[in-house]
């Protein structure tokens, strides 16, 4: 991770689990990161306890709305003004309205806003990421947050548009991969897809089965730090990480 120490990382979605997970790994490895969220208080409250001291400095929180470019757009031109530019970007963010169904009636805003989430703000954050890098001649890497629903569907009723979203994020990263190899760029694009984690993905009150093989936040924060410290000549196009027993 040598190459790494005081570069910068963006990571979406950084309010809770692998958001929280992914921040804290990577200013522990002696990254500078910017945790972005559509509440700042949130961010704040989640990740700065869980630091020790020599490393609240290394971490910044900032109001951003993926799925809005206007507000991509505005972000990336504070990090750029701030921090002199994105290095590494964690694409996280991502929703889920459960139990909504694609033949529900008046289901028109859950499956925009989910689809503005994992699809265009994918899109909004790796331009402005790849524009910069670009600009500074930076060699630096994207990770896409996938799902293990983007490669193979098993009981999806109540899922939506979810797997749709995430099936969007595989060819996408595959397309982005192309498009970087056409413009002779060494940036690295990696796609990591995990199965079931321990996440409010389902919402705040939403239980486990006791017996329900799970990951942690912290397990896809390790996957993270495992590709972005590869030679340079290694590229992990696609890594699924799944707990031990699941059935998917």
């Amino acid at each position: 991770m040598d190459r790494w120490i005081n570069k910068v990382a963006v990571v979406t979605g950084a309010s809770s689990g692998i958001g929280v997970a992914t921040c804290k790994a990577l200013v522990e490895q002696g990254m500078i990161v910017v945790g972005l969220a559509r509440r700042l208080d949130k961010i704040t409250t989640q990740i700065r306890p869980l630091l020790e001291e020599r490393h609240q400095k290394n971490f910044h929180a900032y109001k951003c709305d993926v799925s809005n470019e206007d507000s991509v757009k505005a972000t990336f031109s504070w990090i750029i003004e701030k921090f002199g530019g994105i290095d590494v970007l964690i694409n996280n963010a991502g929703m889920l309205v459960y139990n909504t169904y694609l033949i529900s009636p008046d289901n028109s805003e859950a499956i925009r806003s989910t689809v503005n989430t994992n699809i265009l703000g994918v899109v909004w954050c790796t331009r402005e990421a790849y524009r910069n890098m670009t600009e500074r001649k930076f060699d630096g890497h994207i990770i896409n947050i996938n799902s293990i629903v983007g490669h193979t569907l098993a009981d999806s009723s109540g899922l939506n548009i979810y797997p749709s979203t995430k099936y969007a994020i595989t060819a996408m990263t595959e397309v982005l991969r192309q498009e970087l190899q056409t413009h002779n760029s060494k940036i690295k694009v990696s796609s990591i897809s995990p199965g079931e984690v321990k996440t409010k993905l389902f919402g705040q009150n939403y239980e486990y089965p006791a017996d329900m093989p799970l990951l942690a936040p912290e397990d896809i924060a390790s996957a993270i730090v495992y590709c972005i410290q590869t030679p340079s000549h290694v590229q992990v196009h696609e890594m699924i990480v799944k707990p031990l027993g699941e059935k998917i």
